[in-house]
């Protein structure tokens, strides 16, 4: 009898036992609460946006703002209760915008025509988390 097979389908195993709890990690921040994620996405977003385009801190921002971006969307889009929200919607528009230049222009700076409209989109977003629609 040989083990080759044995601690191949082990290997194969725990290699599908990392990967089903790396994805389960949510070191993004977002707790469940669709007006608090919300608020929180937009203070992170805000943050790299007005991040000096030298600065040290730049990549960790970014990829924190990537994943954050990723966990939102995919957490809220289905939802009924929060999918059909202006608030949603404009957050939407907002995230895929930003997220289609990072993934376009990766480190490139942010263009100002672009940030202008990300923080008017912000503001919309965060006044209808106000008044709950």
């Amino acid at each position: 009898m040989s083990l080759k097979p044995l601690f191949s389908r082990l290997l194969a195993l725990l290699l599908v036992v990392v990967v089903g709890l790396a994805g389960c990690d949510s070191s993004t921040g977002l707790t469940g609460n669709y007006s608090q994620d919300t608020l929180a996405v937009i203070e992170t977003l805000t943050t790299a946006l007005e991040l000096p385009n030298d600065a040290p801190e730049r990549t960790e921002v970014q990829a924190e703002a990537r994943a954050q971006i990723n966990d939102y969307i995919s957490r809220y889009r289905k939802e009924t209760k929060s999918g059909g929200l202006r608030s949603f919607t404009t957050m939407q528009t907002a995230l895929n915008s930003l997220a289609g230049y990072y993934t376009a222009y990766g480190a490139r700076p942010i263009p100002d025509k672009l940030k202008k409209r990300l923080k008017i989109e912000f503001a919309q977003a965060k006044q209808a988390i106000e008044r709950g629609v």
